[in-house]
C-alpha cells in the first residue's frame, strides 16, 4: 500500500477508535448505572459533547488548514489554547456543579475538573492531522480506547454519575502524555502564540457557526429536555442513538475522504450520481441497522445498555428513520460542499432550527416518541431541501463534463 492508501486507512481507523471511545463510554456507564443516574451521565456527556465540538470547530477546522514551515508553532498555539480555553471552561463548570443540587451538580463539577484533559487529548488528533502524520493520532487514541473501557469496566454497579464522569476523564492521562511525546519533535523550539485566536475574523469564528447551527443546536435541544422536562428523556434519546454510533464512522469518514475523490469525477452530472448513490447505500445501511436493533432480543439489549435498555428501545425505529434519512441528507450536502461549498450553510441555519423546533413540539404533544419522530422529520425535511438545492445548482458546462476513466481517477 502506497504512503497515501497508509495515511488515509490511519485516518479512518483513528475516527473508529474515537467514535469507538464515545460508544463503549456510553454503554457501559448504561450497564453500570440505575436509569436516573445514566440520565444525569447523559446530560453532562451532552455539554461535554457540545464543548467538544466547539473546539474542534474553532482550534481543530482551521488548523488544519495550515501550511508551510509554521505547522509546528501552529500546532504549539493551537494545544496551548485549547489548554488556557478549556480549564477557563472548566472552572465555569465546576461553579454550574456547585449550584446545582444533587448527583446532578456533582456530574458536572466532575467534568469540570476534567476537561481540560479530555479535551487536549482530543484536539491532539488535529494536530496530527495538520502534520500528515494520523498514525499518531491512531496511536494514542487507541491508548484512550483501551485506558477507558478498562478504568470503567472494574467499576461497580450502581456508581454515581460523578464517579463515572471522574474515571473517564482520568482515563485520558496516559493518552495525553503519549499525545504530547509523540507531538514533541514537532513542536520542540517553536513558539507558540495564543494571540491570533483571540483576533476578531479568526478563521475558527466561521466554523463555530456552521457547527453551532448545523449540530450544537440539536444537541443543546436534547440538553434542554432534561432540563425543562426530564432527564430520563436524555437518557432514552441519548441511549438510542449510542447504537447507532457505527453509522456516525461512516458518515464521517465520507465527509473526510469525499471531497477529494469527489472534486476528480469530471463535473455535475457524475458527482450528483456517485453521491446518490453513497447515499442510498447509506441509506439502506441504516435501516439495516435499525431493523436489526429493532428485533435484538431484551436479554441482549440490556446487556448493552442496562436499565435504560426499556426506553430507549422503543425509540428505535424513530432513531432507525433518522439514520436512514440522515445517509441521505449527509451526500446532498457533500454533494453541495464539492459543487458549491457557499450552498450549505443556509440549509444548516434554517434546518438545524426547524429541527430544534420539531423536537421540542414533539416533546409536547407526544412525549419522548415525539421527541424522536420529530428529529427524524426534521432530517428528512433538511435531506430533500438539500437534493432540492442540488438539482437547482446551475454549473458552467465545461465543468459539466463525464467522468474520467477508472484509470486516471
Amino acid at each position: 500500500m502506497s504512503r497515501r492508501g497508509l495515511a488515509a486507512a490511519a485516518s479512518v481507523l483513528d475516527q473508529a477508535a474515537s467514535s469507538a471511545t464515545n460508544i463503549l463510554v456510553l454503554v457501559l456507564a448504561a450497564r453500570l448505572s440505575s436509569a436516573s443516574a445514566f440520565a444525569d451521565f447523559s446530560m453532562v456527556y451532552v455539554a461535554f459533547s457540545v464543548l467538544l465540538g466547539l473546539n474542534m470547530a474553532y482550534v481543530g477546522q482551521s488548523l488544519v488548514l495550515e501550511k508551510g514551515d509554521g505547522l509546528g508553532a501552529a500546532c504549539r498555539s493551537a494545544a496551548g489554547f485549547t489548554a488556557a480555553a478549556s480549564a477557563a471552561v472548566g472552572v465555569l463548570l465546576a461553579v454550574v456543579g456547585l449550584a446545582l443540587p444533587g448527583a446532578t451538580g456533582q456530574a458536572f463539577l466532575a467534568l469540570g475538573a476534567v476537561l481540560p484533559l479530555v479535551l487536549l487529548q482530543d484536539g491532539l488528533r488535529y494536530c496530527f492531522s495538520a502534520l500528515r502524520a494520523p498514525e499518531r493520532a491512531l496511536a494514542a487514541d487507541a491508548l484512550r480506547l483501551l485506558c477507558v473501557v478498562a478504568a470503567l469496566a472494574v467499576q461497580p454497579e450502581g456508581a454515581s454519575a460523578g464517579r463515572l464522569v471522574l474515571v473517564w476523564g482520568l482515563s485520558a492521562l496516559p493518552a495525553l502524555a503519549v499525545g504530547l511525546w509523540l507531538l514533541r519533535p514537532y513542536v520542540r523550539g517553536r513558539r507558540g502564540d495564543l494571540r491570533p485566536y483571540l483576533r476578531r475574523g479568526h478563521l475558527g469564528q466561521r466554523f463555530v457557526v456552521e457547527f453551532a447551527v448545523g449540530n450544537g443546536s440539536s444537541q443543546l435541544a436534547v440538553l434542554g429536555l432534561g432540563v425543562f422536562a426530564t432527564p430520563l428523556a436524555v437518557g432514552a434519546l441519548r441511549g438510542a442513538t449510542t447504537l447507532f454510533g457505527p453509522l456516525n464512522v461512516l458518515f464521517n469518514s465520507a465527509n473526510a475522504f469525499g471531497p477529494p475523490v469527489l472534486g476528480r469525477l469530471g463535473g455535475k452530472r457524475a458527482t450528483v450520481r456517485a453521491t446518490a448513490a453513497l447515499g442510498l447505500l447509506l441509506a439502506a445501511v441504516g435501516a439495516g441497522w435499525g431493523t436489526a436493533l429493532y428485533l435484538l432480543p431484551d436479554r441482549l439489549g440490556r446487556e448493552l445498555l442496562g436499565d435504560t435498555w426499556a426506553a430507549a428501545s422503543a425509540l428505535l425505529p424513530a432513531t432507525g428513520a433518522q439514520y436512514a434519512v440522515m445517509g441521505l441528507g449527509t451526500c446532498a450536502l457533500l454533494t453541495l460542499r464539492v459543487l458549491a461549498p457557499k450552498a450549505t450553510l443556509s440549509l444548516q441555519v434554517v434546518f438545524s432550527l426547524l429541527s430544534v423546533g420539531l423536537l421540542l413540539g414533539g416533546y409536547a404533544v407526544w412525549g419522548v416518541a415525539g421527541a424522536a419522530w420529530a428529529l427524524a422529520a426534521g432530517s428528512a425535511l433538511k435531506a430533500l431541501a438539500a437534493w432540492l438545492r442540488v438539482a437547482r445548482l446551475r454549473v458552467p458546462a465545461a465543468q459539466d463534463r463525464e467522468p474520467l476513466p477508472a484509470s486516471a481517477a
